[in-house]
């Protein structure tokens, strides 16, 4: 690694403006992963290095099989590295104990899946405060959290609703407000629209937009280019290695797509977000 980037991921260049001294989100240099099968090596990953900034909103892409999701793994604290290495807002977690990335998974790590991962019988609200309650939070505590991040996605009234009392999307809404109870550093979406309709991929790329807009970084992975096209930034997976790493010229507007395609029907009247949906 080199002096600058050392000086980064140390607390910055003190010559830079404060803004541009914060290390950055993700530092990965040199990653690899090997799976053993038996007798058989199968490569994964094969020297990734990779820089993500406070406040960027990365879309990885790539075929079955190119290693976005191994990445996605390693940049989770899911899994370890077989060799390289990988800082998270500048510490070494490449290198940590099982018991601290379990502890870097609970406060800086905010995770949404594909399939939602919620209780059943428990509300909304008890899903989002559940990684509260894992870190040891007064009751009180977990409560005001967890309620001021659902009504940060919507759902300020659906508190007390299990998961099969909500659509697909309002639970994805409290995935993603689970993953925000912790004001996590890094937010990891993996194929988060990938078990919704249309209309409702769109209104969950307006709420990851408008986060993104308050300054949480952001990395998604999915197949679909469209929604990758919500993203500033668009990184492609073959084979284990990057291929290309560009920045959308135009990312698309899921609000201003809501507004002209849904909020205005035939008969001039608006409806509201998400209406239907109950």
């Amino acid at each position: 690694m080199s002096d600058g980037e050392l000086q980064l991921v140390e607390g910055g260049d003190r010559s830079l403006p404060v803004a541009q001294r914060r290390p950055p989100i993700v530092l990965v240099r040199n990653l690899t992963k090997v799976y053993r099968l038996g007798e058989t090596s199968v490569v994964a990953l094969r020297g990734v290095s990779l820089t993500v900034r406070p406040g960027e909103f990365v879309a990885i892409m790539g075929p079955s099989g190119s290693g976005k999701t191994t990445f996605m793994n390693l940049l989770g604290c899911l899994d370890r590295p077989t060799s390289g290495d990988y800082w998270l807002v500048g510490r070494r977690v490449s290198q940590m104990t099982p018991d601290e990335l379990a502890d870097v998974r609970n406060r800086r790590i905010g995770f949404v899946f594909q399939g939602f991962h919620l209780l059943a019988r428990s509300t909304a609200l008890q899903n989002v405060a559940l990684p509260l309650m894992y870190a040891g939070l007064p009751r009180a505590e977990q409560e005001r959290r967890a309620r001021r991040a659902l009504e940060l996605v919507g759902l300020g009234s659906r508190l007390h609703h299990r998961p099969s009392q909500l659509s697909g999307g309002q639970q994805q809404r409290v995935a993603i407000a689970r993953a925000l109870v912790n004001n996590p550093a890094l937010l990891l979406a993996d194929e988060p629209t990938g078990n919704l309709d249309s209309r409702t991929s769109v209104e969950i790329m307006a709420i990851l937009q408008a986060l993104n807009a308050r300054g949480l970084t952001i990395v998604l992975v999915t197949h679909e280019a469209d929604i990758a096209a919500y993203a500033r930034r668009c990184i492609l997976f073959r084979d284990g290695q990057i291929v290309s790493d560009e920045p959308v010229g135009q990312a698309r507007s899921a609000q201003h797509e809501l507004f002209q395609q849904y909020q205005i029907g035939s008969d001039g009247h608006r409806a509201l977000p998400g209406e239907g949906e109950r």
